[in-house]
């Protein structure tokens, strides 16, 4: 079918072609999730395990060792870590990008039900599918109302079992991170002293109450015409139930466990201070679900906290503070994204109207915009993606690129016109005779993207977006110029012709433009020396001017959020206390940002503080005049980090990629091995080298490199327990009673929630280690002895945290370098650095490799490179195919190296005049744009040179020339409105801009300057080879090749 014909004759059917395009792109944005960036994150499944009181060795051996030889073997498992804590273990799997997470879900299920043999006391693993690394995007605190005598302390279980799953309930959100507070517990309070007398041992005790904690189901039981079901019950319905045990009978004495004990409601020890603003609480952090709209999230997750503020909390005498959630963040950085591509069409248009002086032509042209960007919204979502800012730049990059076709087709139409044709044949002929050249310019800029769609890095994500954004805009604005704009052209004129147009001022000066660049142009075409010596010279510049300005590279944009996370790594052993004053203290010292400190700083608008075992940090968020500004305060920061004594940490700006606490532009350098004291020795080294090898570097180690957790250990005499009748079991259970208490059970009364049925002493009567040793006990023969008589006290030190990665004994330095050194020089810096102590002998029998993004930035790179190549192999081949010869495609092909130097020019100015712009991997991408849209202008002199020579019987030469004549119009016309496209986007500072200022400053610095010297490189190459084409040849003319083709 000639679709061409079909839309001059039929236009109506043309126009309802575009007004469900436009239709189904609107049905599209509306169905679109909206977030800041597309999900990266590779899958990530987390398993944690509970066992109170165990220390981190305990929990590596007895539960980590045998849970990673069962999940080792797991398919498409790409790395196995796990840390190990006082009383928990976390085990985090990260899988292949497009495995499926709930069958991976299951297979860890099924792999962790094959271990057995817990000790007493470990919980049943849980597992999570959001990933143990996943930023939150919302945090909230509980709190208690003013005037409120509740201690939010005690509100944990509270809030696990009346709001906590109102929450997770929300579509979108995938789990949530909780801390602070302490959980009830059903508390049997043992008087060592009354055991003792009474001859009761803790194995009597424990045994008892368990077996009296039970419901057992006999059956059901068939009575004449009635069932009966028959149950005993014996678990325990209030809190003194249990005092009524029966310990010990013999006919004689009786002895109840209230002869020796007491019961009450109490809590957990209380180990974490989590603090807002001074303000205690227990701080939530909102996990999403792999591709949800966070601003859906925020929208509903913020009106079921407005509902529990007003029933259930209010009635508890509590409510949810709102601190900070990536909303605002994501609004501003679409808002100045949509902005940003208004204005750039705005600017499109009007360099259009400018070139062609006529609104009519200008209106028709400019209708590609609008149909092919609102078009773009049904592929993205019938794709499954999202709509973020990447997305959007990909439709504002080709907004710049949508009108190319159509102006190359209106202004052959418009030649047509002038020569006197009538309407249906100048429309006709002129839209057929550039059907070729417009499908070759987009298959060629469509092609490049292929092997970007298939990347399967963390980065290829990124890139998908802007791949099936450019080239489904790109694709629309093709369908556009060959049906919409012949069908209006036809419409417009075939009443009344175009006005002949005086050229005016403007004219006279493109006229003189247009001069000058053919008298450059037919200097070069002079002679053979001065052929080659244009091809020579504009070539070696190109690619010395490449060489010189390329700089080292970058992973991903870090964004320039409204919140800095400040990490404190605190000596080991803190107590809930000591953790408490460090949070005073951070307060204390913060206040003065609030207000105007007369340096210039901004201010800050809230702080909150969280510190645990596993992590310690606090967190600023600035007023929202400030909110741009927020990184200013991180020196200020370190300060008030290394004030404290002992403290060290680290402050950053988390970025929009990151993926975990403080891992946004970090180098992770993992040192593997068996001994710990070896690795913690290699750390301190490494540290040391490192932080003098990079220079202001921040390096945060995971877990501390000090050793120093207190412990007091108690350690069983075997004699003295053999001849005393006990084990070292029994010994054991009876020190963990005498602390925080042993798990006995659960305290699960008829119609109330389940919590935890603890025996334990008297808090106040073991204050010191050497108390405990004091404490009496019975043994099995009955008689009274002491813990110090079959034990004595060693105090140690342990560790606070053990890691593993790949079930081998592992501490991570967490590199961050300065914001002035790029994560590639950084990390060759970091490698030469390693290499030298290793050849030293300083890192023997241990395994020392570069992880985290270094890893990421090498495998992305190390695809783009192949990517590159691949698409100019694509593009190669496509236009060979076109052009149905091998010869003429390497010669546009030589339009390349002149637009990587005008990338890097591009780069490098953006850099120096507008922002601190590196060379990331969002910013390559751009020279892979730029392969596929730079040989366009190429293609177009090209391909008319050879119609000229082949149907209108031109010689070589002139053939050239006049193409270049009638093409540089059109050329230019497409080049400015795509600059104009792209420049709002490269002066753009505001939130979000890092993610595509740098793709643009590549794109108008390639283009700008590949513009220019292909206007004389490509005539010059061409000129020795054009001679070979038969004059007025007719057996393969291009014309009828790319039709063929398209067709």
């Amino acid at each position: 079918m000639d679709l061409i014909k079909f839309s001059i004759q039929r236009p109506v059917t043309a126009a309802v072609m575009v007004i469900m395009i436009v239709l189904f792109g609107m049905i599209g944005l509306t169905k679109l999730p909206v977030q800041l960036a597309p999900d990266t994150e590779l899958p990530e499944i987390e398993v944690m395990t509970s066992w109170p009181g165990a220390s981190p060795s305990e929990l590596e051996t007895e539960v980590i060792e045998r849970q990673e030889d069962n999940l080792k073997s797991l398919q498409n498992l790409q790395k196995m870590e796990s840390s190990s804590y006082n009383d928990y273990a976390t085990i985090t799997l990260t899988f292949a990008l497009e495995t499926d997470v709930d069958t991976a879900l299951l297979r860890v299920s099924n792999k962790l039900n094959e271990v057995s043999d817990y000790p007493d006391n470990v919980y049943e693993p849980v597992i999570s599918s959001s990933g143990g690394s996943t930023r939150p995007i919302i945090w909230m605190q509980m709190r208690a109302l003013e005037g409120s005598d509740t201690d939010i302390l005690t509100q944990r279980t509270f809030f696990d079992n009346e709001v906590k799953q109102y929450i997770e309930r929300v579509d979108g959100v995938a789990s949530l991170m909780v801390f602070g507070g302490t959980k009830d517990q059903l508390e049997i309070v043992l008087d060592p002293e009354k055991m003792a007398r009474r001859g009761i041992t803790i194995n009597q005790v424990i045994a008892r109450v368990t077996a009296a904690n039970n419901d057992i189901s006999a059956g059901v039981l068939g009575i004449d015409r009635r069932n009966y079901r028959i149950r005993t019950t014996a678990k325990f319905q209030n809190v003194t139930d249990p005092l009524d045990v029966v310990i010990v009978d013999d006919g004689i004495t009786r002895i109840l466990l209230r002869d020796i004990a007491t019961s009450r409601i109490g809590y957990e020890p209380q180990f974490v201070s989590v603090m807002e603003n001074g303000a205690e609480g227990i701080v939530i952090g909102v996990k999403k679900q792999k591709g949800g709209n966070v601003l859906e999230i925020v929208e509903r997750v913020h009106a079921e906290v407005d509902r529990l503020n007003e029933d259930v909390l209010a009635k508890r005498g509590l409510y949810i503070n709102w601190s900070y959630d990536e909303a605002p963040y994501i609004l501003r950085a679409i808002s100045i994204m949509k902005k940003n591509v208004l204005i750039g069409a705005a600017l499109a248009i009007l360099v259009l109207i400018t070139f062609l002086r006529s609104f009519r032509s200008t209106g028709t042209i400019g209708l590609a915009i609008p149909i092919s960007a609102i078009g773009t919204f049904t592929t993205l979502w019938l794709m499954g993606r999202n709509l973020n800012v990447v997305s959007l730049a990909g439709i504002s990059f080709a907004v710049g690129m949508l009108v190319d076709n159509s102006i190359v087709v209106l202004e052959n139409i418009d030649r047509h016109l002038k020569l006197g044709k009538k309407t249906f044949d100048a429309v006709y002929e002129g839209a057929t005779e550039v059907y070729g050249a417009v499908i070759a310019s987009t298959l060629t800029t469509v092609a490049v993207f292929l092997p970007v769609i298939f990347m399967k890095q963390e980065a290829g994500q990124l890139f998908r977006d802007i791949a099936i954004a450019i080239t489904t805009a790109i694709l629309l604005s093709l369908f556009v110029s060959i049906t919409v704009i012949p069908s209006f052209m036809h419409l417009i004129y075939k009443k009344k012709g175009p006005a002949q147009k005086e050229g005016g001022a403007l004219g006279k000066v493109g006229d003189m433009f247009i001069s000058s660049i053919m008298g450059v142009s037919n200097f070069f075409l002079k002679n053979t020396l001065t052929r080659v010596g244009c091809v020579v010279s504009f070539t070696a510049f190109s690619l010395l001017i490449a060489w010189a300005l390329m700089p080292k590279a970058e992973y991903l944009p870090q964004g320039n959020q409204n919140f800095i996370m400040n990490i404190l790594v605190p000596p080991p052993g803190y107590s809930a206390e000591k953790r408490h004053e460090v949070g005073e203290y951070v307060f204390e010292q913060t206040d003065a940002y609030r207000k105007d400190t007369g340096q210039g700083l901004p201010k800050i608008k809230n702080v909150f503080y969280v510190s645990a075992d596993m992590i310690s940090m606090f967190g600023v968020v600035c007023t929202d005049e400030d909110e741009t500004r927020a990184g200013e305060l991180i020196p200020s920061l370190n300060q008030i980090i290394y004030s404290m004594p002992g403290m060290f940490g680290i402050s950053l700006q988390p970025g929009i990629f990151e993926t975990g606490l403080g891992k946004g532009r970090t180098i992770d350098l993992n040192i593997s091995g068996e001994d710990m004291g070896a690795i913690v020795q290699a750390g301190f080294t490494l540290w040391g080298a490192v932080g003098q090898a990079v220079p202001n570097s921040q390096i945060r180690p995971v877990p501390s490199l000090e050793m120093a957790y207190p412990e007091g250990r108690i350690i069983p005499d075997k004699k003295k327990l053999a001849a005393g009748g006990l084990t070292e079991q029994e010994l054991g259970i009876y020190v963990d009673v005498l602390m925080d208490g042993r798990k006995v059970a659960d305290y699960s009364p008829d119609g109330k929630d389940r919590i935890d049925l603890v025996v334990r002493s008297e808090e106040a009567d073991f204050k010191t280690p050497e108390a405990i040793l004091a404490a009496p006990m019975v043994n099995n023969h009955g008689k009274l002895v002491r813990v110090g008589d079959v034990a004595t006290l060693s105090y140690e030190h342990g560790m606070t945290q053990i890691d593993r990665l790949e079930k081998r004994r592992n501490i991570r330095l967490e590199i961050t370098p300065p914001i002035d050194v790029p994560l590639q020089e950084a990390m060759e810096t970091i490698r030469t650095t390693v290499d030298g102590l290793s050849e030293a002998g300083q890192l023997s029998g241990l395994n020392v490799k570069l992880g985290g993004n270094a890893n990421k930035l090498m495998e992305t790179f190390h695809a783009l490179k192949w990517n590159l190549a691949l698409a100019i192999l694509i593009t190669y081949l496509l236009m060979a195919s076109l052009f149905e010869n091998f010869l003429y495609p390497f010669i546009i092909l030589f339009s390349v190296p002149l637009a990587a130097a005008g990338g890097f020019i591009g780069l490098r100015l953006v850099d120096l005049l507008v922002a601190r712009q590196p060379l990331d991997v969002l910013t390559m991408l751009g020279f892979i744009i730029l392969v596929g849209t730079v040989v366009n202008n190429a293609i177009l002199i090209v391909h008319q040179s050879l119609n000229n020579v082949r149907l209108e019987n031109m010689l070589g030469m002139d053939a050239i020339k006049d193409a270049i004549r009638t093409r540089i119009r059109p050329i230019f016309m497409s080049v400015c409105t795509s600059i104009s496209g792209f420049l709002p986007l490269v002066l753009a500072t505001d939130s979000g801009s890092e993610l595509y200022r740098g793709i643009g400053s590549v794109l108008l610095g390639g283009m700008a300057l590949s513009t220019l010297f292909t206007l004389f490189v490509i005539p010059a190459l061409l000129s020795f080879f054009i001679g070979y084409e038969e004059k007025g040849r007719k057996a393969a003319p291009v014309q009828e090749s790319l039709e063929r083709y398209s067709a």
